[in-house]
């Protein structure tokens, strides 16, 4: 013990030496703050924890924040292990407010140590707190001051007690959704680690089950935002993403417009499509198809796709009774590419035997034989089809004119026809019932 008593004795009257030049560092006292930090961290170091802690208390009353860093991080550990063996609760909770003073210090006295200050801080109100209120109001705090480098897990703590006071009506839908769009904005800057898209899930798992953004709550949020500034892309961008990711809350005004917005802003095919989608769901057909052949023109939709579409845009054509542009479109998706070929054909064969032309005997049952001809093709080109061919070939086939009938009009089996109905043409075989 003597041995350690003359090395304390050494160590302070070797700062104290130093007195004149660390007058402001160490306080107004600096001579006892240096002796006081000397027997401390003696002790410290020897992890003699229980004499190391009374000498801490008397360096902290003495001396500044600024006398020395380790300071205020060796009191944080000396700290925690003082909170564990308190069974008085207001003696704990002086404790925990110890702990957190020391890391405000830490980050006011530290510029350098600040983020990391503020991040153990939270990570300490995380540990001891259960106060949601308290935990929200700090956080806040924190993440305002660190942004993108706040601890990635700091995010899902504070939108946990977000909405834990939402549940209990002291805090608003409007606020939880704040907080979670500002979290998840900040994690985005981070970068995309296994560590912050693992808190991104994390966060939209617990937003979602929270079920505060119910599509009411996120209409009547961003209706008069939107209205007040509907240029804002920012905005637009955010509702696009928030009611996009809410199940059920793409089929409203707020949403078509929003989408609308950022094509008109940055047309792209997928947004092209996309509107499409929205305007085909709401039974805006003319719309829809509008879109629709924008995002086909798009120069940036890959040649697969683009085929997939043409074919999509004939199908959904021939719902709408487009049964002209159907047929062009059908025509196309089968040129683009030879996998959709089978069921182009059979969908041209479709268009074919479902229009009605007018005119004579023949003439009105020409259409007949063009659809054939595409079923044919069809069956040929796809053989998971040719069942359902064979079954209209035989519906259809009960249409062609009588020999008799065709004779009359010098029409003779085998002939090349052409056949010009509903804005469509082609050329094909007579056939006739004998």
């Amino acid at each position: 013990m003597k041995k350690i008593t003359l090395a304390l004795i050494t160590i302070a009257m070797a700062f104290i030496g130093t007195k004149a030049s660390a007058q402001g560092k160490y306080g107004a006292d600096s001579a006892e703050c240096i002796k006081y930090l000397s027997y401390y961290v003696e002790y410290y170091k020897n992890k003699n924890y229980e004499e190391a802690l009374p000498n801490w208390r008397k360096a902290y009353s003495l001396c500044p924040p600024t006398a020395r860093e380790n300071m205020l991080i060796q009191g944080s550990s000396l700290m925690q292990k003082e909170i564990a063996k308190a069974k008085d609760p207001a003696l704990r909770k002086a404790r925990i407010d110890t702990l957190l003073t020391l890391q405000d210090q830490r980050a006011a006295t530290y510029p350098k140590s600040k983020v990391t200050a503020l991040n153990n801080k939270g990570l300490y109100i995380a540990q001891y707190v259960k106060d949601n209120q308290f935990i929200y109001d700090e956080f806040g705090k924190i993440i305002a001051e660190n942004g993108d480098k706040t601890k990635p897990n700091l995010f899902l703590l504070e939108l946990n007690a977000a909405i834990e006071l939402y549940k209990a009506d002291k805090l608003g839908a409007e606020d939880v959704i704040n907080c979670y769009q500002k979290s998840i904005g900040l994690l985005e800057q981070i970068g995309d680690s296994e560590e912050i898209a693992k808190a991104k899930s994390d966060l939209e798992g617990l937003f979602i089950g929270s079920q505060v953004a119910s599509c009411d709550n996120l209409i009547a949020l961003f209706t008069p935002r939107y209205e007040a500034a509907p240029e804002d892309m920012n905005l637009v961008t955010n509702i696009v993403k928030m009611l996009g990711s809410t199940e059920g809350c793409q089929n409203n005004d707020l949403f078509l417009k929003a989408v609308t917005k950022m094509h008109s802003n940055q047309p792209s095919a997928s947004s092209a499509y996309y509107l499409y989608k929205l305007h085909s769901s709401k039974g805006n057909a003319e719309t829809a198809v509008k879109y629709l052949e924008e995002a086909l023109a798009s120069e940036d939709l890959d040649a697969s796709k683009a085929a997939d579409y043409q074919l999509e845009l004939a199908t959904y054509c021939v719902k709408n009774n487009m049964n002209g542009k159907a047929f062009e479109a059908a025509k196309k998706a089968a040129e683009m590419s030879p996998a959709n070929q089978g069921k182009a054909y059979y969908l041209i064969g479709t268009i074919w035997g479902s229009a009605r032309c007018g005119g004579n005997e023949v003439t009105s049952r020409a259409n007949y034989w063009v659809a054939i001809d595409y079923l044919q093709k069809a069956k040929a080109a796809d053989e998971s089809l040719t069942n359902d061919c064979n079954k209209l070939i035989g519906a259809y086939s009960v249409y062609f004119p009588q020999k008799a009938e065709a004779f009359m009009y010098d029409v003779v089996d085998g002939q090349s026809y052409t056949v010009n109905c509903g804005g469509m043409h082609a050329t094909t075989t007579v056939r006739t019932q004998k």
